[in-house]
């Protein structure tokens, strides 16, 4: 069994004593990590997994031209950046962001459930332009729309896993303009 460090704190919500507990574990594509969940009585939870280790940044492409494709591996640090230049989507990292394996399958599904909210915004012209948008998402599940799926992460811990998937390494300038999500310690 993996070791266990648990502290308190307060709950966010109600005040009360939150317990967290902090797990490392070493897990493919992303190495050491921290498993962190924490629970209050009031209903209130978080957890995340933090990446430990850092890698040189990094900038991942893959083109979706058929539903196979759907298929290929998504792993997001919590760093990772994710675009869809043909929809003009960026999912930047924010304090909140969480890290998933996934595959591209999901990341539009994840897509599709944030656009989904701004057409129940009711604002006229918001709403027009996600109904186009997820319209477009169904036309690419079915492999009728063709787009790019690119992620960038200044820490190096984000990967498209496919045979055809394009890697590079991210010059200094370009990972300077991304945003990392979190706060960062330097030596």
């Amino acid at each position: 069994m993996r070791p266990l460090t648990i502290t308190k704190s307060t709950c966010p919500l109600c005040n009360k004593e939150l317990v967290t507990n902090w797990v490392e574990d070493n897990i493919p594509f992303f190495g050491e990590v921290m498993h962190i969940t924490s629970m209050c009585e009031c209903g209130f939870r978080y957890s995340d997994t933090m990446i430990m280790t850092q890698r040189k940044p990094v900038h991942y492409e893959l083109k979706i031209k058929n539903p196979d494709d759907l298929d290929a591996r998504v792993v997001r640090s919590t760093s990772g950046t994710i675009r869809i230049p043909e929809l003009g989507i960026d999912i930047e990292p924010g304090p909140a962001s969480e890290s998933f394996v996934s595959n591209i399958e999901g990341v539009l599904d994840r897509v599709e459930e944030i656009i989904g909210m701004v057409t129940r915004w009711g604002e006229k012209e918001k709403t027009e332009r996600a109904l186009e948008l997820l319209s477009t998402l169904e036309k690419i599940k079915a492999g009728e729309y063709e787009i790019t799926v690119i992620i960038e992460d200044p820490l190096g811990n984000s990967a498209i896993i496919a045979k055809n998937a394009i890697r590079r390494e991210l010059t200094d300038e370009e990972a300077a303009r991304l945003k990392t999500g979190m706060i960062l310690f330097e030596k």
